[in-house]
């Protein structure tokens, strides 16, 4: 599983955050350990540091892969930061990898993907009830199309093709099903698959992935020692524009601003690591440092 995780813009984490030795460290999204094992082995200062993730997959592997004087909590971001501020702690670096990993891409079972033929699933965390078959057969033809335009940026004609389609098709169960269904209303030649937005609309629903963050962002300064910094990398616009606009409030009130902004543009994969992962083309990260 280790081979199948590359975390993405490293090395631009690692020079953002500048960690040092003995300093704490919060992973928000610590999936499979791929960017906490370089800044731990930087600080050597587990016993303070605290790894997050709501799938059990990357619990499990991170478990087996660091000290177990580390704290590895077994919950979303917004639940384990509301945690966190409530019982005092502060770090001098967080990081937080918003999205779907590579390996739940990879694990066909998941339903993540219109790759592999599965049930559609789409839970990061298997432990809660919703899942995209709720979501895709219970949801009214209406909610599917707003839903389509909202979280998969779909334009509204197609949108709602799409959903009226869904509806007369119901029921649906797996992926492939449901890519096909969409790709039979489409003609002519696309650069992606034309059900890309539908599964990116209907995985962040599933996960409710765009309000965890908007709960999450105004926590992390109260969660930072002073000059503490906080790194912040997205994947698509939905997420950059709510991390890019709270930077840009949290840093507007002058000598009273929780943050300052590190980097005045995102930054972006450079052309080696796209040619070692090409996952890493939509990647933009943002980092900013505790006043």
């Amino acid at each position: 599983m280790e081979k199948l995780h590359i975390p993405v813009l490293l090395s631009e984490v690692l020079a953002g955050l500048d960690p040092k030795s003995g300093e704490s460290y919060l992973d928000l999204t610590a999936g499979y350990g791929g960017h906490a094992s370089e800044i731990l082995a930087v600080t050597q200062n587990y016993k303070d540091s605290v790894l997050v993730d709501r799938d059990d997959f990357a619990i499990n592997h991170l478990k087996s892969k660091f000290p177990s004087d580390i704290t590895i909590m077994h919950q979303d971001f917004y639940s384990a930061v509301l945690q966190l501020f409530e019982c005092g702690k502060t770090f001098d670096m967080i990081l937080a990898d918003f999205g779907v990993s590579s390996p739940q891409l990879d694990q066909g079972e998941r339903g993540f993907s219109f790759k592999y033929e599965a049930p559609l699933d789409m839970r990061m965390d298997r432990r809660q009830k919703l899942t995209a078959a709720d979501v895709i057969n219970k949801y009214s033809e209406r909610e599917l199309a707003e839903l389509f335009v909202k979280y998969g940026e779909e334009q509204k004609g197609s949108a709602a093709m799409f959903a009226r389609v869904i509806v007369h098709h119901r029921p649906i169960t797996t992926t492939k099903q449901l890519a096909d269904l969409i790709q039979t209303r489409i003609h002519g030649y696309f650069r992606h698959h034309p059900a890309t937005k539908v599964f990116q609309a209907v995985r962040i629903e599933v996960n409710k992935e765009l309000e965890q963050i908007e709960q999450t962002l105004p926590i992390i300064p109260k969660l930072l020692k002073e000059n503490g910094r906080v790194g912040i990398i997205t994947f698509h616009s939905l997420e950059d524009r709510l991390v890019k606009d709270y930077f840009k409030e949290a840093s507007s009130y002058g000598e009273e601003s929780e943050l300052t902004i590190i980097t005045k543009k995102p930054v972006i994969a450079d052309e080696h690591e796209l040619v070692i992962n090409p996952r890493a083309r939509s990647a933009k990260l943002r980092i900013a440092k505790r006043n």
